[in-house]
């Protein structure tokens, strides 16, 4: 009984006198639906600095996705909106008169996310990069390979992805670990002829780009037509068994769902032995992974560069994407302490708010993309970035954009569309099983400007449902 008053006590004398603001946000919290869920608000006036409201805004919950201004915008800081990612087309041994390479072909990995990616614009594909670089096989005069095509990712170490994320999400493209070396946003394609009957099984198709030695259990069915993606692909980093179950609607045509490459640094190294020989440029030995670094001195005869973080962090932002802010983490960690590690990007992260005076030192990260269940922040802190974020000048003429637009841009295109919100809210948002977030910037009607984070975690309605309680939130927020 002491700890439940002591905890009431906290709620109450956290919470600022009581103010319109704050009565909605009591009668909010009300609500049937939110009984038994975990409420953390935090609404701070960003010329005053004030808490104009709040509810439990001290309180660790899981923010999903929300956590990815907290990587973000400490990599712009930390690495400069201009940095680009490298990679390296390197050789070892030496190349004879005829054109023999005696030693290994290299592709060295820096951390670039987007390599040969085709779901970011203004960024060569697959093809364009597996062309450039067997031109540069070519300029060098190599003519034939007596070892092997190494996808070197020794550049980074630790485990692609953390231990916190579930089983059902490692094997989909949006659960893909990251490497120093990534290729094709380390996702591929899992077709599938679709069946027009209700539950019966449709026929897998090849992956693309394909996977050697990749096995699938098909355990789809279908679903209804219209119902969508309900498909999952269990796996992880280095498996390649992999059951695929759940639904895909049911037709007459092919649908495809996107997987997480199991190891991209060695299918890096096999599109690439694989170009060369069609090509006309023996390679004797089979390709292979380098996980480790060290080994003999080589040249460089090319060099890949990555767009500028600025816009990698415009789509990590404004799609949401895992991958990317994962990637952010170890570059992060080598730039600030010389170690391309998860674990030196999230101490990285940390101090770089604690110099802005923010503590994320409570239990905050478990990986930089707020994928996994146990990073664990309070509203206040997020709010408390974005308020930083918003009066540093310099960092939110960047940062700002990659914020998407309620009504209008990104994850937020279609929420609040047709209200006096639309326009007026940036925010970036979070969601996954009995959790939902928004974390960002109002502009209210009166001309106040407010940084805030909404959390909600275990509510007993369904995401779609606390989505729009969200928003009647937000609406009520720019009516100040």
């Amino acid at each position: 009984m002491l700890l439940l008053w002591s905890a009431l006590w906290w709620t109450f004398s956290a919470t600022p006198a009581q103010n319109p603001l704050q009565t909605a946000i009591h009668a909010w919290v009300g609500d049937d639906d939110l009984r038994q869920a975990r409420i953390s608000l935090a609404i701070i006036d960003v010329d005053s600095r004030q808490l104009v409201g709040s509810w439990d805004p001290h309180a660790l919950l899981t923010p999903a996705s929300s956590l990815k201004v907290l990587t973000t915008s400490a990599a712009l800081i930390t690495l400069g909106s201009d940095y680009r990612f490298k990679t390296e087309l390197q050789y070892d041994g030496a190349i004879d008169a005829n054109g023999i390479l005696q030693g290994n072909l290299y592709i060295k990995g820096y951390g670039d996310p987007v390599l040969g990616s085709d779901q970011m614009e203004g960024v060569d594909g697959l093809d364009e990069v597996m062309q450039a670089f067997q031109e540069a096989v070519l300029a060098a005069g190599i003519r034939k390979i007596t070892g092997r095509v190494v996808g070197d990712a020794s550049f980074y170490s630790g485990a692609p992805a953390p231990d916190g994320w579930k089983e059902e999400d490692a094997g989909n493209y949006y659960g893909a670990g990251v490497w120093a070396l990534n290729i094709h946003e380390n996702l591929y394609y899992l077709p599938f002829q679709q069946n027009a009957k209700l539950n019966g099984q449709p026929k897998m198709l090849d992956p693309y780009p394909p996977i050697p030695e990749m096995t699938f259990f098909n355990e789809v069915r279908s679903g209804a037509r219209g119902s969508g993606d309900n498909a999952y692909i269990y796996g992880g980093p280095y498996d390649y068994y992999c059951p695929v179950k759940g639904t895909i609607p049911q037709g007459s045509g092919v649908f495809r769902i996107k997987g997480a490459v199991p190891d991209p640094p060695l299918m890096a190294a096999q599109l690439l032995s694989k170009t060369l020989v069609a090509n006309g440029v023996d390679v004797v030995m089979p390709p292979m992974a380098k996980k480790e670094s060290g080994g003999s001195a080589r040249k460089v005869i090319y060099t890949h560069y990555s767009p500028s973080l600025e816009k990698i962090v415009d789509r990590a932002n404004q799609e949401s994407v895992n991958l990317y802010c994962e990637a952010l983490l170890p570059a992060i960690g080598m730039k600030k302490y010389g170690e391309g590690t998860r674990a030196a990007g999230i101490q990285a992260v940390k101090e770089c708010w604690a110099d802005r005076g923010v503590s994320l030192e409570v239990r905050a990260m478990a990986d930089g993309c707020g994928l996994s269940v146990d990073n664990r922040v309070s509203s206040y802190q997020l709010a408390q970035v974005m308020r930083k974020i918003y009066v540093d000048s310099q960092l939110w003429t960047v940062f700002g954009p990659s914020l998407p637009v309620a009504g209008k841009s990104g994850t937020l295109s279609d929420l609040l569309k047709g209200t006096l919100a639309e326009g007026r809210i940036q925010a970036k948002s979070g969601s996954m099983k009995s959790v939902r977030s928004y974390t960002g910037i109002a502009h209210t009607r009166s001309g106040k400007t407010l940084a805030f984070c909404m959390i909600a975690n275990n509510f007993s309605c369904s995401s779609y449902a606390m989505r729009k309680k969200m928003e009647q939130l937000m609406l009520r927020l720019v009516q100040e």
